[in-house]
């Protein structure tokens, strides 16, 4: 069987004409996910195109470790395609979609395994967590992303995004909403404002959330649609809701049993990357100052990528947080998870390659 053709030669329309967009917006000087520094002019094309190095992040990214990185994963894949977790012989649709991103922005010759995902739908569109089973999951939405930047078939996109705009947490039922309402106040939420949750007949939660608006808001870049339009609008306004006090999010929500709770670094990060080009509203600028303050003292591996990718679409510099996740993965063996080593890669990619969770709108 022959290799999925290279990125740049894949012709699934929607992902090309999106990433044609994007590449474009890229090299605009007043981008709004270009790098924090003017653009210079012996540099003219942004650094996240992958066609120029950027200003800020040229004298740490060591290509050496993130090519050591890919290259591990890459020993990692299964026999019939796609990344487990651990040492399981069934793949992971989470380690799979980074495993592929990861291999998008990197110095590879082909995209591998991104043609099993379309293998592993349901019929209704959704993903499963884990490849052959049945029951649909959060990582619906990474898949979308995944293979909408992988040139994927036109099908398959439509179908998750349908079955993105039809899922919803168990409190846009109306039984579950008046109990929100009426009995069950301590949790604090707003049950009109509904998110996606992790498996279906759920409560949202916030990373399903985050990651379901992404990839609706970059399907909705090239199929502009009023109905995911307003499940957009219904998700970004569950997160708000769901905001701890100070800024950041939390897995869930912001209080329980009557306690304020603190934020998460995975969810901060990603959340703020759903809100990328929603208004600097006080709560987004809370919420940034939270993350950059925490990530200076980060040591995990998957933590600091994910800062890593958030704080750099906001313009905030990554140098130093780079050169740390650097030391962390220069024995990539050592990180046995290939979903954080997947990330990881992807965070030292960042200047270097089309951020595959950037917003245009």
């Amino acid at each position: 069987m022959q290799p999925p053709l290279p990125p740049h030669r894949v012709a699934g329309p929607v992902a090309g004409i999106y990433r044609w967009v994007l590449a474009v917006l890229h090299q605009r000087a007043n981008c709004p996910i270009l790098c924090p520094k003017r653009r210079d002019t012996t540099r003219p094309k942004c650094c996240l195109t992958g066609l120029a190095g950027c200003p800020n992040t040229d004298d740490v990214t060591d290509t050496s470790c993130s090519r050591r990185v890919l290259q591990k994963l890459l020993l990692r894949r299964l026999a019939g395609g796609g990344w487990a977790y651990f040492g399981s012989a069934q793949p992971s649709v989470e380690a799979t979609c980074l495993g592929v991103l990861a291999c998008t922005g990197g110095a590879v010759s082909y995209i591998p395994d991104s043609h099993v995902l379309p293998q592993w739908q349901n019929p209704d569109g959704s993903w499963p967590a884990f490849a052959g089973d049945s029951e649909g999951s959060w990582t619906t939405s990474l898949a979308l992303i995944t293979v909408s930047m992988t040139g994927g078939p036109g099908n398959v996109v439509d179908r998750a995004a349908r079955s993105l705009l039809d899922a919803r947490g168990r409190e846009a039922h109306w039984l579950w909403n008046w109990k929100f309402k009426t009995i069950d106040r301590q949790a604090r939420i707003d049950p009109d404002k509904f998110g996606w949750p992790w498996i279906p007949d759920t409560t949202s939660w916030v990373i399903p959330t985050a990651f379901s608006v992404i990839a609706l808001k970059q399907f909705n870049a090239c199929n502009r649609s009023d109905i995911a339009e307003r499940r957009i609008r219904t998700g970004i306004e569950m997160l708000v809701d769901r905001a701890c006090i100070g800024g950041g999010w939390n897995a869930g929500n912001r209080v329980a049993c009557g306690m304020s709770l603190a934020p998460h670094v995975e969810a901060t990060a990603v959340a703020l990357m759903a809100l990328r080009d929603e208004p600097r509203t006080l709560l987004i600028e809370e919420s940034l100052d939270w993350l950059r303050n925490r990530a200076s003292i980060l040591q995990a591996v998957s933590s600091l990528a994910w800062s890593i990718l958030s704080l750099f679409l906001f313009g905030i510099p990554v140098d130093d947080l780079k050169s740390r996740l650097v030391a962390q993965v220069t024995d990539p063996s050592r990180i046995r998870n290939n979903a954080t080593l997947a990330v990881a890669a992807l965070g030292l990619q960042s200047g270097e390659a089309i951020h595959p969770f950037a917003l245009i709108r």
